[in-house]
This record gives structure tokens, C-alpha cells and sequence, in this order.
């Protein structure tokens, strides 16, 4: 039988996780297995199985999702609150340190080289992605079809949104002829085993009251930054991520390109080879992946201070708080609106033939930012550069055969570009 732990007890492992949860959202899942399950017996192992089914289901960060979904379930709102808030605190405090480093300090030969060091090491990371969802997911051909033209549209730049409803959509139309579109299986009740329904009108008018709540509570915070500073370029900032946050199904690498496009080349916020340092920056830092928006968010007020009439830096830590509360506040919301659905939606064949279709479309999508952060890394100023090449293999090879630490070989990236620089390879 599992034992409720008291509110502060919460809010110390929750502080703890948030410190320790490198390396992604399997290790991040694996160790709030361990502490909450495990060690502690605070949420019982089918339970937690079944929530996280049913955030990898939602749009946003599963691993930061479910810690939001077990504080709800072991304290309510406040729970939710502090597990989920403390799961992506602790990150998002490191990353806006990163990104200060990167936007102030950036033209420093030895902060270049050590950005350039870390790009073969994306590269291999990317690729890591692709290999490790696809060898998971592409085990038909309907779904190695679906992530060919996902890969396709992404590089003829079909907007992410319409590729993510499409792959959806195209999961759900084949499951209902036969045809598998990936390996996502749906949990099957054990003999005796009773699902909990909700009434439909109990249903809706929580997500009715939920949104509203949802949307003053996301609205006041903005509208105060607007009435203070401007809405120049905040307005644009709340409103990009706003809309990332709902597409962002298959995790950070999945969205990426969708976000360098708009940041890059519509808004202008960054360059380029700017967006492939914040993600390599990501790696290095606690939390959730996604937290390379708030790179990109910060540097969308660094650049746009002029246009605010505020120093960089306000500019910048404006853009970035904007960044974090878009990004994440949709994560609270599906997780507190929809908890009752729980047990229906990991049960339900239509969801996870659509969490298929989905997941392969996810493979070509990630391969297509391989192709970006590949033109970055191997390419000089038009000539191939080969220690690049070696150091993405190498890497690559050390996460594939020994699972190695990311942020690891992100120290040995940057070490090697400080190396390249002072031996001049």
C-alpha cells in the first residue's frame, strides 16, 4: 500500500529531482521511479505506469509532466505545483546563466571555440534521437512511410503544427484498416480489473472551468510585462511559444525545427548556429530539454532591447520569464484538466493509434534536424571539415554502444574546440 508523504517531505524530493534530473526523459522517469516508488512507496507502480501512458500522450515534457501529475495526485494543486514548478526551476535558473554567457559573452575566441567543439556533439545526440525512437517505432512499413513524409515536409517547410494533426490523423484513419503505423500499444485491463469513468457532463465542465482558470491565470502575468515594457517584442515572444507549447508532441527534438524556422528566419531572434549552441547548452542543464526555448526566448529580448527601450539584459530576462511561463503553463493544464481521463485514455485504442502515427512522423522530423545541425557542423566555409565528422562518430558510437552521459560528451566537445583552437586543426 502506498503512504501519502506530507506536503514538505514533497517539496523536498521534488527540489531534489529537480537538481538531478539529467540526461533526458528516460533517465528523468527512472529516477522519479526510483524515489517515489521505489525507495518511498509514495505512488504504487501500476498507478504510475498508467500516468505515464497517459503523458505521453499530451503535448510537452512527459517526464516533467508526470512529476506534475504525481505531486497532483499526492497533494492536489499545491502538489502540483511544487512538483511540477521545482522539476523545471532549478534548469531553467541554469540555462538563463548559459544563455547570458552565450549572448554577452559570445564573440570570445575561447567561448567560440567551445561552441564550435559542442556542434559534432548535436549532431551525434540528434542522431541518437532518430536511432533510438525510430529502432523503437519504425517496425512497419506504414510507419516508416509516415516518417519518410514527415522528413519531406520538414524540409519543404510544411508547417509543424499541420505535420503533427496529420500524423495523428493518418495513425488513427490506418488503425481502423488494419494497417499498424508504429509500435505505441494501448494498456489492456487485467482480468477483474475496473476502469474508473468520469460522466461526461462532470467531464466537460472541469475542462470548461479549468481553461477559463488556465487562461486568466496565464493572461495576467503577460498583460502586466505588456503595461510595463511594451508589447514589442514580447507580444510575439508569448504567442510563439504559446503555440509551440501545444504541437510539442514527441519532445524537444521533435519541435526544434519548427522553432528554429520561426526564430530564425521569420523572426530573426538568433542565427542559425546561435539555436544549435542552445540546444547543446541544453544538454548541460537539469530539467526538461524543452528548456532551449528559454534560450531562444532570451535572446529574442536580447536583440529586440532596442525596440523595448530597456537594457539587454532586462530585455532578455523579460523574454525568457515570457518563454518559461508560455512553455510550460499548457503542461499544468493538461495534466490538471484532464486527470480523469487517465485510465480511459491509456486504455483507449484510438489514442495510442494516433500516439503511433505520431511517434514515426517524430522520426523524420528529428532526422531533418540532423540534415540542419549537419550543415552547421561539417561544413567550413564550404569545405568539408573531417575532425568534426570523427568527432560526431565517435560520439555517436559512445552513446549508441556504451550509453554514455550527454553532458559528458558535451564537456569533451567543448574541450575539443579549445583544443582545435590552440593547436589550430
Amino acid at each position: 500500500m502506498s503512504q501519502t508523504p506530507t506536503f514538505s517531505q514533497l517539496v523536498s524530493l521534488s527540489t531534489k529531482v529537480g537538481f538531478i534530473s539529467f540526461g533526458g526523459p528516460a533517465a528523468q522517469i527512472a529516477i522519479l521511479q526510483e524515489e517515489m516508488v521505489e525507495r518511498r512507496g509514495w505512488i504504487d507502480q501500476p498507478a504510475f505506469l498508467r500516468a505515464l501512458n497517459f503523458c505521453m500522450l499530451l503535448p510537452g515534457p512527459e517526464a516533467q509532466q508526470l512529476a506534475t501529475w504525481l505531486g497532483y495526485r499526492l497533494h492536489g494543486v499545491k502538489g502540483a505545483v511544487a512538483a511540477g514548478g521545482l522539476f523545471i526551476l532549478p534548469g531553467a535558473l541554469v540555462m538563463f546563466a548559459l544563455a547570458w554567457l552565450a549572448a554577452a559573452q559570445g564573440e570570445w575566441p575561447p567561448l567560440q571555440a567551445v561552441f564550435a567543439g559542442l556542434l559534432p556533439i548535436v549532431v551525434a545526440l540528434v542522431l541518437h534521437a532518430v536511432w533510438r525512437i525510430g529502432r523503437r517505432s519504425l517496425k512497419a512499413p506504414a510507419a516508416w512511410i509516415l516518417a519518410l513524409a514527415a522528413f519531406a515536409a520538414v524540409i519543404l517547410k510544411v508547417s509543424f503544427p499541420l505535420i503533427v494533426i496529420a500524423a495523428l490523423a493518418a495513425g488513427v484513419v490506418l488503425d481502423r484498416f488494419g494497417i499498424e503505423a508504429g509500435a505505441a500499444g494501448h494498456h489492456t485491463p487485467a482480468e477483474g480489473e475496473t476502469v474508473a469513468k468520469t460522466p461526461l457532463k462532470a467531464l466537460a465542465l472541469r475542462i470548461v472551468t479549468h481553461t477559463a482558470a488556465f487562461a486568466i491565470i496565464g493572461a495576467l502575468p503577460l498583460l502586466l510585462i505588456f503595461a510595463f515594457a511594451g508589447t514589442d517584442p514580447f507580444a510575439a515572444v508569448a504567442a510563439f511559444f504559446t503555440k509551440a507549447a501545444f504541437v510539442t508532441f514527441g519532445g524537444a527534438y521533435a519541435v526544434l525545427p519548427y522553432i528554429a524556422q520561426a526564430a530564425v528566419e521569420e523572426h530573426q531572434w538568433l542565427t542559425s548556429e546561435a539555436m544549435i549552441h542552445g540546444l547543446a547548452l541544453a544538454e548541460t542543464t537539469p530539467g526538461p530539454l524543452i528548456l532551449v526555448t528559454e534560450y531562444v526566448g532570451f535572446f529574442a529580448g536580447w536583440n529586440g532591447a532596442a525596440q523595448a527601450g530597456l537594457s539587454p539584459l532586462a530585455s532578455a530576462s523579460l523574454a525568457a520569464v515570457i518563454t518559461v511561463w508560455c512553455t510550460f503553463l499548457p503542461s499544468f493544464y493538461f495534466v490538471m484538466a484532464l486527470a480523469p481521463l487517465i485510465e480511459s485514455l491509456t486504455r483507449d485504442r484510438r489514442a495510442a493509434a494516433a500516439l503511433a502515427g505520431g511517434t514515426s512522423a517524430v522520426v523524420g522530423v528529428i532526422a531533418s534536424l540532423a540534415v540542419t545541425v549537419g550543415r552547421e557542423a561539417f561544413f567550413d566555409e564550404g569545405r568539408i571539415d573531417p575532425v568534426s565528422i570523427v568527432l560526431a562518430i565517435g560520439a555517436f558510437v559512445a552513446l549508441a554502444r556504451f550509453k554514455a552521459s550527454p553532458l559528458l560528451l558535451v564537456a569533451v566537445g567543448g574541450l575539443a574546440g579549445i583544443g582545435r583552437m590552440l593547436t589550430g586543426l
